[in-house]
C-alpha cells in the first residue's frame, strides 16, 4: 500500500500499489482543488498490509506552487551570472515586504534547491554558493510566500560556469581595434578547439547573441560578430567564450579582454607622432618603418576621459 501525507493534515486515504511499470510499483493520488491561501507540501510512504503501522522511509518532499496575488519577485546574481569555476556567487530573490519565505528552484528539479527567510531589513533572501561547480550551472527561478499565498514565479536567471573547457579562445577586431565613431565593427572570436558555439560579452551588458562555430581556417574555428554603431560616450570592452550546445551553461575560459578605441577619444601629445598618425588613419605599417633603434622613442597614446 502507498499513502500520501500533506504536512498540515492527518493521514490521507491509502491506495493499493499496482505494478505500473516493469519492476516499479506505485499509486496515483488526486488532490485539490488547490488554493493560494495555504501551503501544498506532500510526502508519501509505502507499507505492507500485514504491518500497517510500519512505514517505509519517506519520499522527498514535493511542493505545489500556486500562483497568488503577490507581485512576482526579482531574481539576480552577484557579482555576475557568469562565474568562473571555483568562485563564489550570491543569488538574490527580492519580493514584497509581506513575503515571509523564499524558495529557489533549479530547472529540472521538482523540489526546491533551497529556501530562505528574509534576513535583516529589506524584503529579499540570499542564496549563497561558496564554490561554483558544474552542478550549479543552469536556469533558476524563485517564488515567495506570505500568509495568504504565493507569487508568480520570477523571470529565469541563467547561471553560467566558465573555465570548464581549458582550450583558449582569442578575440580580435577586424581590421583594427581603433575605430571611428558612428561605425559598426567586426569582432572575431576564434579557437583551435572545435566548440560548436561562441558568445560575445560586453562588460556592462547581458549576453550577446551566440553564433554557431565555423571552420574559418584549417584547424581554426570561430564566429564573426558585428557590434555598433560605436559611440565615444561609453566603454566598448568585450570578452568571448566557446561552448557546446549540449551544455550551454558550461563555457570555456574567457578570451583576453578587447577594448575598442573610438578615434574621437584619442589625442596625440605631439602632432606628427609616427605611431599615433598610423593608429588614427588605420594605415598599414610600412614594412621597414620600425627597423633600427629609435633615437627619439614615440610617446604613448593618451585616452581622453
Amino acid at each position: 500500500m502507498l499513502i500520501l501525507m500533506k504536512e498540515d493534515e492527518k493521514f490521507s486515504r491509502p491506495l493499493p500499489s499496482p505494478n505500473i511499470h516493469p519492476e516499479q510499483f506505485g499509486a496515483l493520488f488526486t488532490v485539490g482543488p488547490v488554493t493560494p491561501n495555504q501551503r501544498w507540501r506532500f510526502t508519501c510512504y509505502g507499507y505492507d498490509l500485514s504491518i500497517p503501522q510500519a512505514w517505509s522511509v519517506p519520499s522527498n518532499h514535493l511542493e505545489l506552487l500556486v500562483s497568488g496575488n503577490l507581485q512576482k519577485p526579482t531574481l539576480w546574481a552577484a557579482p555576475s551570472s557568469v562565474i568562473a569555476s571555483g568562485s563564489d556567487v550570491t543569488i538574490w530573490c527580492e519580493g514584497t515586504k509581506e513575503s515571509r519565505i523564499y524558495f529557489l528552484y533549479k530547472e529540472g528539479s521538482s523540489a526546491p534547491w533551497d529556501s530562505q527567510t528574509p534576513k535583516g531589513p529589506g524584503n529579499k533572501a540570499m542564496f549563497f554558493i561558496a564554490s561554483m561547480e558544474k552542478q550549479h550551472a543552469g536556469q533558476y527561478r524563485c517564488y515567495s510566500y506570505k500568509s495568504t499565498g504565493g507569487t508568480e514565479r520570477s523571470d529565469p536567471l541563467e547561471l553560467v560556469m566558465t573555465g570548464i573547457h581549458n582550450s583558449s579562445v582569442t578575440l580580435s577586431a577586424i581590421p583594427s581595434p581603433v575605430v571611428t565613431a558612428g561605425e559598426n565593427v567586426t569582432l572575431q572570436c576564434v579557437s583551435q578547439h572545435q566548440y560548436d558555439r561562441f558568445i560575445l560579452m560586453k562588460e556592462d551588458e547581458k549576453f550577446s547573441l551566440a553564433l554557431p562555430s565555423q571552420n574559418i581556417h584549417p584547424e581554426l574555428f570561430g564566429a564573426v560578430f558585428t557590434v555598433g554603431p560605436v559611440t565615444p560616450n561609453q566603454r566598448w570592452r568585450f570578452t568571448c567564450y566557446g561552448y557546446y550546445s549540449s551544455n550551454s551553461q558550461l563555457w570555456s575560459v574567457p578570451s583576453p579582454d578587447l577594448e575598442l578605441l573610438v578615434s574621437d577619444q584619442i589625442t596625440c601629445p605631439c602632432k606628427g607622432d609616427f605611431l599615433c598618425d598610423i593608429l588614427l588613419t588605420d594605415a598599414p605599417f610600412p614594412p621597414t618603418s620600425l627597423q633600427g633603434p629609435f633615437t627619439n622613442p614615440p610617446s604613448g597614446l593618451i585616452l581622453a576621459l
